[in-house]
């Protein structure tokens, strides 16, 4: 199959593409430089310049984009830079494959911080969306809306609602990685909230899966089965790094420092793939402690 991948050059993004092509399918990346080979295109998501007949040749678009969220201080202008990077490139390529005549499958990052934070609450693709007021879960809902040109023109959309996908390499696993190596991990909070998360393996057998699926469209969640809570993951982190998870992170002042941040690591979201296994896909790492082995020795 031949994919178009826009955001190829991030964490997900690199991965993807090197998974792609053991696979033995074709990818073009979006690139904002110049294209320097027959495997890069060029384009400006804040100009509207892309190349419509890249996405003409594509089976599959796939949207990566996106500003780092591991930054601080996040100030007016970053919070800009971070909803536009993820709003406005995926608004152009929906209105773009609604342009093209062969409609290909739009493949749309997004994150679970859609649901907000929902307690004990376990949650699929038919709940609702959350409406907690943080940053994070304001922006899900408008870059869910930004492939509405796609799915309206008739071409198949999944929508990728992703948790913490977990890899040493990058992501928001690895500043925790590298915290609790040094021994000074532990809990966020009481440690009581659920934290989703998948192996960065799942992830990619995940959109693999949903891009060759035909019958596949709408909301997915790209999380493991049975999330366990922040304690739970801390203590495992620790105990196979053979580090102490005595420190914990206190709730309120985490949330003074990093008002915007704090959520991802307060806020329970306790997320269930439902989707994703009724279509047939099957976890390689459905456990927290094969998901912490495969993101340590990957």
């Amino acid at each position: 199959m031949r994919f178009l991948i826009a955001g190829a050059s991030g964490f997900l993004g690199q991965a993807l593409r090197d998974h792609l092509a053991r696979e033995g399918h074709h990818v073009v990346r979006l690139v904002r430089g110049e294209a320097v080979s027959a495997d890069e295109s060029r384009w400006d998501p804040y100009r509207n310049v892309l190349d419509q007949q890249v996405v003409e040749n594509a089976d599959v678009v796939v949207n990566l984009a996106g500003a780092s969220f591991v930054k601080w201080p996040l100030t007016e202008a970053y919070k800009k830079t971070f909803i536009d990077s993820r709003v406005v490139t995926t608004r152009v390529l929906a209105e773009a494959i609604a342009r093209s005549q062969r409609k290909p499958t739009f493949l749309a990052q997004n994150g679970t911080s859609f649901y907000g934070d929902r307690g004990d609450e376990v949650l699929t693709e038919a709940s609702p969306a959350g409406n907690d007021g943080t940053f994070l879960n304001g922006i899900t809902k408008q870059w869910q809306s930004a492939t509405e040109p796609a799915s309206e023109a008739g071409a198949r959309v999944c929508v990728l609602r992703t948790s913490a996908v977990l890899h040493k390499s990058g992501g928001a696993f690895r500043p925790l990685y590298l915290i609790f190596k040094a021994g000074l991990g532990g809990p966020a909070g009481d440690g009581q909230q659920y934290f989703s998360t998948i192996s960065r393996t799942d992830w990619l057998r995940a959109v693999t899966f949903l891009a060759t699926h035909d019958e596949s469209s709408g909301a997915y969640i790209l999380s493991a089965p049975a999330p366990t809570t922040n304690e739970e993951f801390a203590r495992e982190l620790g105990r196979m790094l053979h580090r102490p998870t005595k420190l914990r992170v206190p709730g309120l002042p985490l949330r003074k420092v990093f008002p915007e941040l704090s959520p991802e690591l307060l806020s329970s979201v306790r997320t269930e793939p439902a989707r994703l296994q009724e279509d047939g896909f099957v976890f390689e790492h459905p456990t927290l402690n094969s998901r912490l082995a495969a993101a340590l020795t990957g």
